[in-house]
């Protein structure tokens, strides 16, 4: 069910087709609500996207449209991601773009995970 204003859900994205085993990935997390793998064009020393089992094109979709079960589900993908892979103490930056404004370049609503570095600012100071 698309959300008012938004596309509708595309089945040929790469992140479809990733869900579907017609793409493979390097999985790093797994369960009933999450799918988490290695970006092939990493950002940071760690970079991982998570992306919800559901069939969202963003944020707005998924937290409008998404049941109370697969928000949290999704929720606590990120958490044991970030966990999984130490970031925790040292820190780490979730990002999730939506809309062509922000950049979203897969309509297949979807968290960046960044860390293993520090990663400064996120936008320019005002000048």
């Amino acid at each position: 069910m698309a959300v008012s204003g938004l596309p509708p859900y595309d089945e040929a994205n790469i992140f479809a087709r990733i869900l579907r085993g017609e793409i493979p990935c390097k999985k790093v997390h797994e369960d009933a609500w999450a799918l988490a793998f290695h970006d092939i064009n990493p950002q940071a020393p760690v970079h991982v996207l998570v992306i919800p089992k559901g069939k969202y094109c963003s944020f707005a979709d998924f937290s409008a449209a998404a049941s109370e079960a697969e928000i949290a589900g999704f929720v606590r993908a990120v958490g044991t991601v970030a966990k999984q892979l130490g970031l925790e103490a040292p820190g780490y930056r979730l990002l999730a773009n939506m809309g062509p404004e922000s950049g979203q370049e897969v309509p297949h609503f979807h968290v960046h995970l960044f860390g293993g570095r520090p990663l400064g600012r996120m936008l320019p100071k005002p000048a």
